[in-house]
């Protein structure tokens, strides 16, 4: 099975400029402020990701141009403002629908948000990152117990670089937690660990009390089991971890000492089907797929999963994840 593409990392910026003069370094940033342009990087100093402008600025952006493209199906006109998992993701389903819907999709509900609430960290170094917790109008229905909040994490990589939705949370508003925050209002950054190696793992050989029992962990395992045998079909899966560049998992501290981590994963289901079968891929994997189908084929899927870790160390528990087919392959 072929092994997965590799984000490369991004790059920091490292460099400092050295005064050996007090003097000196202020004549400098008097003459910059003068004209209007400092600009503070960051590397080393701790200093918050965003204002709550630059991140409401991002979150416009970010909302014009995904509903221009959900309208014209069109990948190119969201993705400058997409990143990570959920840039993978977006983008090749507006492929596979524009492939099946040529016209685009002109009826599509334009996505909005109110009640906006910036979960914004004060942190050091690249890349910058907060999280938009949101209302939408994509609720099914105006039963309460369905009511759901929508979380956009956005990143920057470098200074000059554009901020880009890089995951997306669909919680009850019950199951978002509490945050840590510091004096001034900023939220706590956590570290998220190696949850995509520990997911992966897991769903190959069962093993570690890293995750609890749920539908992504015991239940997602089973399943695979009870159609790994289907008549006239044999299927197998392989999971890789997805933690590097655009793909870097990030967590918040919760209130009560644990943290709500997001983080990505890749998985590969391989279908081959028996001699007297027609093996035919799905008609959203068409536009992805790359090779000849013979006997078989692989379907990639890029996984966006959202998780509360306790305090105490114990299993992490999926609060959602999101999945999408973004690459086919024939064999």
């Amino acid at each position: 099975m072929r092994a997965a593409r590799r984000t490369r990392g991004l790059p920091r910026r490292g460099e400092r400029s050295r005064y050996g003069a007090r003097g000196g370094l202020l004549a400098l940033a008097l003459a910059l402020t003068a004209t209007g342009c400092v600009t503070v990087h960051g590397e080393t100093a701790l200093v918050p990701a965003a204002t709550r402008g630059e991140a409401a600025t991002a979150l416009k952006r970010f909302r014009g141009a995904y509903n221009e493209a959900a309208r014209d199906l069109d990948p190119a006109k969201d993705a400058a403002v997409l990143a990570g998992p959920f840039g993978a993701i977006t983008q090749q389903s507006l492929r596979s629908r524009k492939a099946a819907n040529p016209a685009g999709g002109a009826k599509a509900s334009p996505l909005e948000v109110s009640d906006v609430r910036y979960l914004i960290p004060r942190q050091r170094g690249w890349p910058r990152w907060f999280v938009a917790d949101t209302d939408t109008n994509r609720d099914v229905d105006d039963d309460p117990a369905r009511d759901t909040r929508w979380l956009f994490l956005f990143t920057r990589s470098a200074p000059e670089a554009d901020w880009r939705a890089t995951y997306l949370a669909i919680l009850s508003p019950g199951a978002i937690p509490k945050f840590r925050t510091d004096g001034d209002g900023y939220v706590v950054p956590a570290t998220p660990g190696a949850l995509s190696r520990a997911y992966t793992t897991y769903l190959h050989d069962g093993k570690g009390e890293r995750f609890a029992p749920g539908r992504h962990t015991t239940g997602w395992r089973e399943q695979r089991a009870k159609t790994a045998e289907r008549p006239g079909w044999t299927i197998q899966w392989a999971d890789e971890p997805a933690d590097t560049g655009a793909f870097r998992p990030y967590a918040l501290r919760t209130a009560d000492g644990g943290s709500l981590a997001f983080f990505a994963s890749r998985h590969y289901e391989r279908r081959t089907g028996a001699q007297n079968v027609a093996v035919v891929p799905p008609l959203a994997a068409k536009p992805l797929l790359k090779g000849r189908v013979d006997r078989s084929y692989t379907l990639e899927y890029t996984s966006n999963e959202t998780v509360k870790v306790p305090p105490s160390g114990g299993p992490a528990v999926f609060l959602n994840r999101l999945q999408g087919l973004t690459g086919a392959e024939g064999s």
